[in-house]
């Protein structure tokens, strides 16, 4: 055998391996199962007891050797329970060692000395709540202490405070195979994690996640850049489960959450500090606002966001100008030109990226002030792009202010441990992250974006980034490791603090998340899907990402038109047809928001413009868009008074429908009137759909189908599988707005 074959056949079955990861939710193959251990406690110092703690029975059985929460809404319901005889406080000690590369994470924890099996030594009410402590003996043979208390703050919510003499604590608690788990952030390859190993950590999402052969490739000539399943943007510890029970983790440092074992789930937290919520309720519905009163909820979103499509694009005054022109000719509804160029452009090995230094490049955009007012005057907004990162400008030739220099001279960066600035790699240049722990570093900050972008005249920007913030960076304030899932909760409220005072109708999008973030950004963008029609990094993992990010609390979401991330490489190219971009026009005019991305390397993908067919098909989604303005502005009163998002989950009003738990990227609902099935996989003109219970009306047909069963109806371009609840005044109405305009087959 030669040793070019050999090399292939290492190849092959290197890229087996992945593949089998992927598909096995990398749970067989990552992550060794916590610590365990069994619970004591002396009958007679400890007898059967029922306590009340707020609203909540917590029953505890001498004889099992167990703790059972009932539910205060549902009597007799067990809403939270420990396993008979085992303990359900572990604790561990622990090493963790931390490589990043371009915003990816790579964690590995080598655990020095597990705790497993726990004493109870004191149980018994404590100011309102209840109060367990005792010890953990560990392999070691030393023992430790932990301090366990059960208190509720408000109705319908337990709170859960561990402590334990360690840098890592657990906790294990009972569940049935048969229970569903949803949530857990933006997750994009799935939606029930039952089975799996979750981590929550806020990161880059990669570029492939498990889809082939791109992720191999990724990693090998990225250093990992590919990401796995679980890497993601916005990540939250919450989950909610087909029996309606709901679990919340207001910790911050990175933690785990271990579905893969029959009968139990165990949390772990990289913290001797452990702090869980239980909430109750009846429904989706309740879990998710009384999770929301947590997080926060968002202001309500202007009209002139979602009036009409925000069209991305870029190349200079005169392109725009042409652009619209054409669009003002079919009549297009516009509600804003998003111009992430504005501050110039440079080419990387990527594609085309941006200078980051937040000012208007007057050469590629000469007369930006007029640019600005002539589509003010038509009702069209402006909007750029800004992110809290900074880079040395001095090879720009026309920049005016160099805020890379700026903030360095004054302290304002993040530094390294050796008080250096931490510098970062973004494909071939570095940049420096500004210190959003510091406070003057913020103002500073704060003061740029009013001056230099409001004051430009943007209604609005993307607000990108905050992934990256380094695990041993050396902030003002905190340490970086319990901090890092924080940073973009950070960096949202800096940019919504400049919305807030600057009194405007301002909108700022970002992608990157944490617990709070739900209540902090005007809105989110799922950041940067392949231009492909993959599972776990294209099309489909849009669909997904918006479905679970509406099961975790996040109202306003939606995803570039067309993808982001393009690919040119002999061995793999990734480039936008026309087909997938009209396909995901079709699939976001029933969204919140309706934006386009022309990808970082725009000249290899179709764009809206490039010839007249698209740009008739944009013109005709954005109007169909146009026509769901009134429902969707039902949908986000809705969203800012109870948390519910603008599209969602089937689970979310059919919970009770098995068939529905197993929806990923499959389908979606734009609030409770429509269902959408949209066409994901290429040269596909028929789709099949699961209708939930109720009548559904086929929106292009007509037709009639009941629900409680799949249904395959034909899906030519144009004609996406759109249904909406029989009877429905929305539904009527958007059929009778189309029918005015000719825009039904």
């Amino acid at each position: 055998m030669s040793r070019k074959t050999r090399l292939l056949i290492l190849i092959g079955l290197l890229m087996a391996f992945i593949a089998l990861g992927a598909g096995l939710g990398w749970r067989a193959l990552f992550g060794a199962a916590g610590p365990g251990g069994k619970l004591t406690a002396d009958p007679a110092a400890f007898p059967s007891a029922t306590y009340q703690v707020g609203d909540f029975s917590i029953r505890w059985d001498a004889q099992a050797r167990q703790f059972t929460v009932e539910s205060p809404s549902r009597p007799g319901f067990i809403l939270w329970q420990t396993l008979p005889g085992r303990s359900f406080v572990q604790a561990a000690r622990g090493t963790e060692t931390v490589r990043e590369a371009r915003g990816m994470f790579r964690i590995r924890d080598t655990l020095t000395d597990t705790c497993g099996d726990q004493e109870i030594l004191t149980l018994a009410p404590s100011g309102g709540g209840l109060e367990v402590t005792g010890t953990l003996r560990c392999r070691s043979g030393r023992e430790m202490t932990f301090w366990l208390i059960f208190e509720s703050p408000a109705p319908h919510r337990l709170d859960l405070r561990l402590d334990v003499e360690a840098n890592r604590a657990f906790l294990t608690y009972a569940s049935s195979w048969e229970e569903h788990f949803f949530g857990f952030g933006e997750q994009f390859s799935y939606v029930d994690m039952r089975g799996r190993r979750v981590p929550i950590w806020v990161s880059e999402q990669g570029v492939g996640r498990g889809d082939q052969p791109i992720t191999f490739g990724a990693d090998l000539t990225h250093d990992g850049a590919g990401g796995t399943p679980f890497t993601t943007y916005a990540p939250v510890p919450f989950y909610m489960t087909s029996q309606m029970r709901a679990l919340a983790l207001l910790n911050t440092e990175y933690a785990v959450f271990d579905l893969r074992r029959p009968g139990r789930v165990q949390v772990e937290v990289f913290s001797g500090h452990l702090h869980a919520v239980l909430l109750d309720g009846t429904s989706p519905r309740e879990l998710l606002a009384r999770y929301t009163d947590i997080t926060g909820r968002p202001r309500p979103l202007p009209d002139w966001v979602h009036s009409g499509a925000i069209v991305g694009m870029q190349g200079g005054t005169e392109k725009v100008r042409q652009v619209y022109q054409a669009l003002k000719a079919r009549g297009t509804p516009v509600a804003a030109f998003w111009l992430q160029d504005w501050v110039g452009q440079r080419k990387t090995s990527f594609g085309s990226q941006l200078w980051w230094n937040w000012e208007v490049d007057e050469d590629r955009y000469p007369g930006w002030a007029d640019l600005v007012s002539d589509l003010k005057a038509d009702g069209v907004r402006v909007m750029v792009y800004i992110n809290p990162n900074l880079v040395d400008v001095s090879e720009k030739p026309n920049a005016r202010r160099n805020l890379f220099r700026e903030a360095l001279e004054k302290g304002y960066l993040v530094r390294r441990p050796d008080g250096s600035p931490y510098l970062l790699l973004n494909t071939d240049f570095y940049y420096g992250m500004v210190d959003l722990t510091n406070p003057e570093a913020v103002a500073w900050l704060k003061g740029v974006i009013r001056e230099q972008v409001v004051g430009a005249g943007a209604s609005g920007w993307m607000a990108d980034f905050a992934e990256a913030l380094p695990y041993d960076a050396v902030l003002a304030n905190n340490n970086a490791p319990a901090l890092h899932n924080q940073w973009p909760v950070l960096w949202a409220r800096l940019n919504r603090e400049v919305v807030e005072e600057s009194g405007e109708d301002l909108v700022f999008f970002t992608r990157a998340g944490f617990t709070g973030s739900q209540g902090a950004s005007t809105l989110f963008w799922e950041g940067d899907q392949l231009v492909s029609w993959g599972r776990h990094d294209g099309i489909k993992s849009a669909v997904t990402g918006l479905n679970s990010s509406g099961l975790s609390g996040f109202p306003f979401n939606h995803s570039d038109t067309g993808g982001y991330t393009t690919v040119s490489n002999p061995i793999m190219t990734y480039h936008r047809s026309e087909e997938l971009l009209l396909r995901w026009m079709e699939m976001n005019a029933f969204t919140l928001i309706f934006r386009t991305h022309e990808g970082n390397q725009p000249e290899r993908n179709v764009q809206f413009y490039t010839s007249d067919a698209t740009l008739d098909a944009f013109a005709r989604w954005a109007k169909v868009y146009a026509a769901l303005f009134e429902y969707r502005r039902t949908l986000i009163d809705e969203a800012v008074r109870t948390g519910m998002p603008v599209v969602r989950h089937p689970f979310l009003h059919y919970p009770d429908d098995p068939q529905v738990w197993r929806i990923t990227y499959q389908e979606f609902m734009l609030g409770p009137d429509f269902l959408i099935a949209p066409v994901l996989d290429k040269g596909a003109t028929r789709v099949r759909v699961y209708l939930p219970a109720g009548e559904w009306v086929h929106l292009w047909s007509g037709r009639t189908y009941s629900g409680r069963q799949h249904v395959s109806v034909d899906a030519p371009l144009g004609q996406p599988a759109v249904f909406y609840l029989k009877g429905s005044r929305w539904g009527e109405d958007l059929v009778r707005r189309l029918q005015e305009q000719g825009l039904m087959p």
